[in-house]
C-alpha cells in the first residue's frame, strides 16, 4: 500500500469513526428522550454514505412521526443540534421513526418515475406539490433514473420540483 492509500484508508476509517460517534451520542440523546415521554423503542445505528442513520423501532411511535413527518423533521434538528453539541461539528444524521422515513423514500421514487413517464408522454412539465429538500432530492433522483430532467422552483417552505420533459 503507497503512503497515499493508507493516508486514504485512515481518513476514511476516521469519518466512519465519527459518524458512528454522532450514532452512539444520538442514541443517548434519544434514548432520553423515550424515557421522558414513557414510549418503548429500540434503536438502530448505521453508517449510509457519508451520514450517520439512526431509526427508532417498535412500540407505538406514531406521535413522534407527527401529521406528515412534522414531529420527526422537528425531533430530527434537535437530534442533530445534541450531537453537534456534543462532538463540536456540525452533524447531517438522518433520523427515521417507525420506517416513515423509509416508506416516504419509496412513495417519493414512484412519485418521482410516474412524473417522469407523464412529462415524457405529454410533452408537457409536471408540477409537484411543495416539499422539503430531502423529499426533492429523492425525487430529483427518480427523474434522473427515468431519463428526464428536473429542476426546483419556488422560495422554501413552498419550494417544489417541476419534472421537464426531454426535447
Amino acid at each position: 500500500m503507497t503512503d497515499t492509500s493508507a493516508t486514504e484508508v485512515s481518513r476514511e476509517t476516521s469519518a466512519v469513526e465519527r459518524l458512528e460517534r454522532e450514532g452512539d451520542v444520538a442514541a443517548d440523546y434519544l434514548e432520553g428522550l423515550l424515557d421522558i415521554a414513557d414510549l418503548d423503542g429500540d434503536i438502530d445505528m448505521d453508517v449510509e454514505g457519508e451520514r450517520a442513520m439512526v431509526s427508532i423501532v417498535g412500540g407505538d411511535l406514531d406521535s413522534l412521526v407527527g401529521p406528515h413527518g412534522k414531529v420527526l423533521d422537528a425531533l430530527q434538528e434537535l437530534t442533530r443540534l445534541a450531537v453537534t453539541r456534543e462532538i463540536g461539528e456540525r452533524s447531517r444524521l438522518m433520523l427515521d421513526v417507525a420506517g416513515f422515513r423509509a416508506q416516504r423514500r419509496t412513495d417519493l421514487h414512484a412519485l418521482g418515475t410516474e412524473a417522469a413517464q407523464r412529462a415524457a408522454s405529454t410533452g408537457e412539465p409536471v408540477r409537484l406539490e411543495p416539499m422539503s429538500p430531502f423529499e426533492r432530492k429523492i425525487v430529483h433522483d427518480a427523474v434522473a433514473e427515468a431519463g428526464q430532467s428536473s429542476e426546483s422552483e419556488g422560495v422554501e417552505p413552498r419550494r417544489f420540483v417541476v419534472v421537464i420533459p426531454a426535447k
